[in-house]
Parts: structure tokens; C-alpha cells; sequence
């Protein structure tokens, strides 16, 4: 009891503090590493209603839908503009068999999901439709491949279907089903989460069959397979360390692993096995849990610089890239929904944590690649949600979806160096949240500038140089709400979504721009100089 109040009088207290200046020097002369569109990828897969019922609804579903798919969640990630999307897991990747989702959907064979809540899965969503709706979306096809329950000969069979131009009899079946030329896969998995759902393997048992599976996934014609290696579980430098020792002549990339969680917990459902209740309410929380999460999140960033650090040692070129291909926020389930299919909802705690956590990226792609959001629609952090109860209603966008839409002009910007100095908000003992993020990159002479005010309670004012410039111009949109925990919903009007920001000015003479905050809001600001 002592603990708590004690944590609950330090937040009391920050309350009250009038809010202090930020100062932010930008140095866009030093601006080099670009930043990949592929930070802002999407993951979908066989887990909940993020494939059924999300993305794919059959063609003769009387929801509106284009081919299949749904129109709504279409359109919306069409407008989203996503670079490259990851499927079909996640765990479910490891005990999926491609050839039970090509030909006559009714000839499929059907399986029960065992990694997400028993659900029979029919495979009415194979190869011929992930891959023909990211052709559709203008996206890249990140496929994870079946190391775990898989074989050899099925991953290079795969390969083969998906990117071989031949008239061999892989080749051949691919037209017979309805694809005449290949559609030339780009990013491929071996293996996911190997140390876990994916095998429960050892690394050093694992860069063996990474080297073998590898071996056979076979380029074709011109295309080149980019190489992604299952790569560790948060900050685990030890599977980091054994994976470039051995793998780095075989891999141009490794993924790695992390979720915002306060607490995993320690009791399992007892279905599912899924650890379940102490993650906390993605809608009901206090203050304090608030900053935990968004604490939590900014580890992500010494775990960046963690296994940086051991990659240079093996890969001081940088030839081997991360691949953070899942991340986000977790917490429990939405009350009265299915505990394995991690329905949640998004507030704008999220789009905090989203912004952030984007913020961070933008400063290590030099090695940071890719990005893959967990996950696109109706799970954990998603973009789209989807009504159960009633299919039909519109699709919602939540405050994640708003805050990647805003950020798409960074995408190949080139990073633009800064220094920030600004208060931290006190957690506990030992952590700290400062009370602003940003990021900033250029492209075409002009300046994308983004700003996370992370303070519940207080706006910040920002004083922005930028090294041998004055700025001309400022303007850009602002995402908050009256309360943390606003969030979008069916049947009601959307609560979070990006407005026009006025709060910024120039100075007359020394050209300096100053941008006020709201609380727990995030800015993107086009700027130009002179």
C-alpha cells in the first residue's frame, strides 16, 4: 500500500508542474541514412478475425467486398499507402502448409488453429490470395516460412511456386490454378519465433536448419530472395550473437521480437495456454499504468542499441539488417471475446506509443529496415477494426491507423540528426519517460518534422533551430483527444483522428519556430526554409 501511494503522490505532483520549455536543434546537413518505406509494414496473420471477417470475406459475401476482399479494409489500406505486409504468421506460420491453400477453395483442406483459440481454419486464404492482394495494395509480400513442423523440399516448393518462370511441374501448377507469371516474392522468413511457438529450438540448433532450409530456397531468373533469419526475443543478444557467428555469409536480415507489456502474468488460460490477466485493460487504466506502458515501449530503443553492438562485431558493413517484424502494445482481451484471438481495442495511448516508437526507428536505419506492426486488422495493435456482432457495419480506423497515415511523408526521407533537451516524467525508480519524442527527415529540400507530446497532463512548448536555416513555413495536422482514453468505435462518431495544427509560429527575426503541444498529443509539420 506504501509503494502505491507513494507512486501515486509522484504523478500528483508532475501534475501540477508548469510545463518547461523544449529545445530541439535540428542538423539537416548531416541528414544521410534514408529512411526504408518498409518501417511502416503490416503483419497479418491466421490469428482471430484479422484474415476472416478482416481482410478476406469471400467473393460471394453480401459485404461489400472487391474479389474477396473486403472493400472497406481494402480502401483504407490502399489510403494507408502499407509498403510490404508479413503473412501468414506469426506462430501459425510454423504449422502451415502451403499447398492446403491453392486450388478450388472447396477442395482446401480444412485444420483446427492450435496457436489461436481452436478456430477451424478452411484455407480459403492462400498463396494465390495474400499474394494477389498485395499486388493489388502496391505492396511487398513478406512470406514466413515453415521451419517448424516443415520440411526441406515443401520450403523450396514454395519458393518455386511463388517465383519460378520455368515450365517445370512446380511451375505449371501455379498456372493451373489461375497465375501465369510468377509474382517474384522479395522478403522471405526461415522460420518464426524459433526460440519459442516456432520449434522451442536452441540457436545453435537453429543456425544449422536455417542454413539448410536456406540452402534450397532457390532464386529464379532475376529475382533475389532477401533472406530473413528468425531472429531473437527482445533484448536476447546471446541468439543474436550465435546467429551472426554462424548465419551472417547466409542472411540479409534477422527479425527480432518485442511487445509493450506491463506484465506477462503467470496464470495461462486454460484452452488456449495464453498468458492472461495481469497485461491490464487496453481501455481502462491509470495514469500510472499509462506511463508504464509508454515506458516500457521506449525500451525498445536499448534494445536496438543492444543487438546493434553485437552485429558490429560480426557485420561492422552493416550488410545484415533488423527486421523488427512484430512489435506493438498487448494487453488483455476485450471483455466477452475470444481470449486466443487478442481482440483489442486502441486508444490514444496507442497512437502515443505508435508515434514514439516510430520516432525511434527513424534514428537506427542504418541497420532497421523493416518494421511490422502486430498486427493489421482486429489484433493487438491494429489498424482496422471490424465489427463481430455486425459484419456489416463500416470498418473503424483506429488512432494507430491516423498516426502511420501522418507519418507516410517520412518514408525514404532522409533521417535528419537532432538534439532534444527536455524534462523526464519519474515512473518509479528507475525509469523515466521524457515528456517529448520527435523525429525528423528531408526530402526534396523539405522537412518532415513529427512531435510526441507523452505528458498526460500538460502542453510543451518546442523551440525548434535548424543549423544555417531560418524556417519559411510551417503547417501539418495534430492528433489527440480530451482524454487518454478516447478511442474509435462502431455507431459513434470517431473520437481520434488528425486536425489541422495552428499552434506554431516563426520568429520575425531570428527565424526560429516555436511549436505548443497539447497534452498527450502527436504533431507532423511540413517545414520549410529559407
Amino acid at each position: 500500500m506504501k509503494k502505491i501511494l507513494t507512486l501515486a503522490l509522484s504523478l500528483a505532483a508532475i501534475s501540477t508542474v508548469s510545463a518547461q520549455d523544449v529545445m530541439l536543434t535540428l542538423h539537416p546537413d548531416k541528414a544521410e541514412t534514408v529512411i526504408p518505406k518498409e518501417i511502416y509494414g503490416q503483419f497479418a496473420e491466421h490469428l482471430g478475425r484479422c484474415i476472416y471477417g478482416g481482410i478476406w470475406v469471400g467473393k460471394d459475401s453480401e459485404i461489400p467486398n472487391i474479389e474477396g476482399y473486403r472493400k472497406d479494409v481494402f480502401e483504407a489500406l490502399k489510403d494507408l499507402q502499407v509498403p510490404v505486409m508479413r503473412w501468414p504468421g506469426g506462430c501459425f506460420a510454423d504449422e502451415y502448409h502451403w499447398r492446403d491453400g491453392i486450388g478450388p477453395q472447396e477442395g482446401r483442406r480444412k485444420m483446427v488453429n492450435t496457436n489461436w483459440g481452436g478456430t477451424v481454419e478452411d484455407n480459403s486464404f492462400g498463396t494465390h490470395e495474400f499474394l494477389n492482394l498485395c499486388e493489388m495494395l502496391g505492396c511487398e509480400p513478406y512470406i514466413s516460412g515453415n521451419v517448424g513442423s516443415g520440411t526441406v523440399q515443401e520450403m523450396a516448393e514454395w519458393v518455386e511456386y511463388m517465383n519460378s518462370d520455368t515450365n517445370s511441374t512446380i511451375a505449371e501448377e501455379r498456372r493451373k490454378n489461375g497465375r501465369e507469371k510468377p509474382w517474384n516474392v522479395k522478403y522471405f522468413g526461415v522460420g518464426n519465433e524459433s526460440w519459442g511457438c516456432g520449434g522451442n529450438m536452441k540457436i545453435e540448433y537453429y543456425t544449422n536448419l536455417y542454413r539448410r532450409y536456406n540452402t534450397y530456397a532457390r532464386n529464379y531468373g532475376d529475382n533475389r530472395l532477401f533472406r530473413i533469419a528468425s531472429g531473437a526475443n527482445g533484448g536476447d543478444t546471446h541468439w543474436m550473437d550465435v546467429a551472426m557467428r554462424e548465419c551472417r555469409h547466409n542472411m540479409d536480415g534477422i527479425s527480432v521480437h518485442f511487445y509493450a507489456v506491463r506484465d506477462w502474468g503467470s496464470e495461462d488460460d486454460p484452452i488456449t495456454g495464453i498468458p492472461m490477466g495481469k497485461k491490464g485493460s487496453a481501455l481502462v487504466f491509470s495514469d500510472q499504468e499509462y506511463y508504464e506502458i509508454v515506458s516500457k515501449s521506449l525500451e525498445i530503443e536499448d534494445i536496438i542499441r543492444a543487438h546493434i553492438a553485437v552485429m558490429d562485431k560480426y557485420d561492422p558493413k552493416k550488410n545484415v539488417a533488423i527486421m523488427f517484424d512484430e512489435w506493438g502494445t498487448w494487453f488483455n482481451v476485450e471483455p466477452g471475446t475470444n481470449p486466443g484471438w487478442l481482440y483489442q481495442q486502441s486508444t490514444m495511448r496507442d497512437a502515443i506509443v505508435a508515434a514514439s516508437t516510430l520516432n525511434i526507428f527513424h534514428k537506427y536505419t542504418d541497420r532497421v529496415k523493416m518494421a511490422n506492426i502486430a498486427q493489421v486488422v482486429n489484433v493487438l495493435q491494429s489498424m482496422i477494426l471490424t465489427n463481430e456482432k455486425n459484419p456489416s457495419d463500416p470498418c473503424v480506423l483506429t488512432p494507430t491507423y491516423h498516426v502511420f497515415k501522418m507519418y507516410n511523408a517520412h518514408k525514404e526521407g532522409k533521417f535528419v540528426p537532432a538534439d532534444l533537451v527536455c524534462n523526464h516524467i519519474q515512473v518509479n525508480d528507475k525509469e523515466q519517460v521524457p515528456v517529448v519524442s520527435s523525429s525528423a527527415s528531408l526530402k526534396d529540400g523539405v522537412i518532415t518534422l513529427s512531435l510526441a507530446n507523452m505528458d498526460l497532463n500538460q502542453k510543451h512548448t518546442v523551440s525548434v533551430s535548424i543549423d544555417g536555416k531560418q524556417v519559411a513555413s510551417a503547417e501539418g495536422q495534430v492528433i489527440t483527444s480530451a482524454d487518454i482514453h478516447d478511442y474509435n468505435d462502431f455507431g459513434r462518431r470517431e473520437s481520434v483522428y488528425p486536425h489541422v495544427f495552428t499552434d506554431s509560429k516563426i520568429g520575425k527575426k531570428d527565424g526560429k519556430l516555436t511549436v505548443t503541444l497539447p497534452a498527450h498529443s502527436v504533431v507532423t509539420l511540413t517545414v520549410k526554409t529559407k
